[in-house]
């Protein structure tokens, strides 16, 4: 079978078994990172990044198209991205609750563990590249935990 056959297959059996649609990815992408505009320690973090959020907003529709539906519609490289980012645990920790919580509330159950339980694999591997970074390698169920003053706002951040 063809590549592009077989990921139509692909693509179809997730949509059979979760309902998950490209217009629900929207929802999702588009609740999710309003929340994250209004957040207290996530909000920061992008809008020392993001001025323009129509085009990030597109990416991340597109992402978690590949993510959850095996499109192939990203072609972008979120580890790179997120490596130089003053973030840890908590800030993951953080953006999953917020995902999680408006995927519970705008998607169906099937859609919503669907969806969380790949989010979760991702922020494990971006919190595992940030450290890394930072030189710093986890082991299996460890957390990366900065030291405070090397946040942005922090007398040496």
């Amino acid at each position: 079978m063809p590549e592009a056959e077989r990921r139509e297959q692909i693509t179809a059996d997730i949509v059979a078994r979760t309902g998950i649609t490209e217009a629900m990815i929207e929802r999702l992408v588009h609740g999710f990172y309003a929340k994250v505009r209004s957040d207290a320690m996530l909000a920061p973090v992008f809008e020392a990044r993001i001025t323009d959020w129509e085009p990030h907003l597109r990416q991340m529709c597109a992402f978690w198209s590949s993510v959850a539906l095996m499109t192939g519609r990203y072609h972008g490289a979120p580890m790179v991205k997120h490596m130089p980012l003053p973030i840890d645990a908590a800030h993951f920790d953080r953006w999953l609750g917020l995902f999680e919580a408006t995927a519970r509330e705008l998607c169906p159950p099937a859609a919503a563990v669907h969806f969380v339980e790949r989010a979760r694999r991702i922020a494990a591997s971006l919190e595992m590249g940030v450290a890394s970074v930072q030189g710093v390698m986890l082991g299996v169920g460890e957390r990366f935990r900065r030291n405070p003053s090397s946040f942005w706002g922090s007398p040496q951040g």
